[in-house]
């Protein structure tokens, strides 16, 4: 065999070889494979050992306040502009929860504005018509009743928001994005703020809480770690309008003081001193004076003012401004902006009487009112 043939021999046999050595190490896995699936069993299970103090009370505080959340969903009447027909569409959706053995349910004002009817479901499946009983825009606050004959859920517990501290756990119940009775855990982050109402008005003390609250959650309860009510979730703060880790609640004691006047008569009736103020005249006079405080721009006939002596501001002929009576205080509260002095007054009731601080011709005068119901 001549040189040229034993190479190309040679190379023929090396090229065989890789080819087989190529196949046998495409097979071999196969082979491992049908080897491993014909002994293939489940792995062990670890034990888990029992779960962590922590744990153990949060689950027992979900499964104790669930049944007492319910799931709202509101409609809208609209008219199809081509046949005239009345149509109900949905609306939104939002939580509530139980106040009561009557069929009371609590949830926010925002929740219901403007729908035609509301249906509450139960945690245990069962879907009830509701009727609104009462609202108060400048609470955001709202109270339904359904009629449950057999097996009415248990009210939450009922605890105090004046006497938080930041720190403390919470837990929020609802229905976020429609994903129904979602519970989420956080801390309060801060206390007393503010957000603007309806009316002009400030909603005070409200709760600040990194527990994760969504569209949905609006109306659902905010839970101490003793399973107590301490507020209920109205708002979060978000560019995008989901979760940015703040969101709001309006404090129990508030929602403990609105509610029950809400059952009664249908509205809330504030507290009034019969006077009249309006914000941007008192922010003109504020720097056109240099006086802090709330500005009496009228004072109604009849009312508590007129009663108390309070005088309003008056325009001498040749326009000069008579400044009246300027409120700088409610009690132990300052008063500085028009809703400064609705929100100290919202903490009274009508027929209470509460002592004023005035500014009167330079000269501090205190006064004591009785509140009138207002209109």
């Amino acid at each position: 065999m001549s040189g040229e043939n034993r190479f190309l021999f040679r190379a023929a046999v090396v090229t065989a070889a890789l080819l087989t050595l190529a196949v046998v190490w495409q097979t071999i896995p196969l082979i491992q494979a049908e080897l491993l699936a014909s002994r293939a069993t489940p792995r062990p299970v670890i034990p888990r050992g029992d779960l962590a103090e922590d744990e153990r009370s949060t689950i027992a505080l979900f499964e104790a306040t669930r049944g007492s959340v319910v799931y709202i969903a509101t409609t809208e009447r609209v008219v199809n502009p081509w046949t005239r027909n009345p149509l109900q569409v949905p609306r939104g959706t939002g939580s509530g929860f139980v106040w009561d053995h009557i069929g009371h349910v609590v949830t926010n004002h925002h929740v219901v504005a403007g729908a035609s009817s509301a249906a509450v479901r139960l945690a245990d499946g069962r879907a009830f018509s509701a009727v609104l009983v009462g609202a108060s825009p400048e609470h955001d606050l709202a109270v339904l009743r359904i009629g449950v004959g057999i097996g009415r859920p248990d009210p939450l517990p009922v605890g105090t928001s004046h006497d938080l501290r930041v720190g403390q756990k919470v837990f929020a119940i609802g229905n976020p994005f429609g994903l129904d009775w979602t519970l989420t855990a956080g801390l309060i982050s801060a206390l007393n703020r503010e957000l603007p109402a309806d009316a002009g008005s400030v909603i005070e003390g409200l709760i600040q809480t990194d527990a994760a609250i969504n569209p949905g959650n609006s109306g659902g309860p905010l839970l101490d770690s003793a399973g107590r009510l301490i507020g209920v979730n109205t708002a979060i703060y978000s560019p995008s309008g989901a979760y940015a880790g703040v969101g709001f609640a309006v404090p129990v004691d508030t929602v403990n003081r609105v509610v029950p006047r809400l059952i009664a008569a249908g509205r809330y009736v504030r507290p009034s001193l019969g006077v009249r103020t309006e914000q941007q005249i008192n922010a003109a006079l504020s720097a056109r004076l240099g006086l802090e405080g709330v500005f009496v721009l009228d004072v109604e006939p009849g009312s508590a003012a007129e009663k108390a002596g309070i005088r309003p501001v008056r325009l001498g002929r040749d326009g000069s401004i008579q400044t009246g009576d300027v409120i700088t205080s409610v009690g132990s509260r300052p008063v500085r902006l028009v809703p400064d002095l609705l929100s100290a007054l919202d903490q009274f009731e009508p027929g209470q009487e509460v002592s004023l601080t005035l500014l009167r011709d330079s000269e501090r005068v205190e006064l004591a009112v009785t509140l009138d119901a207002g209109r």
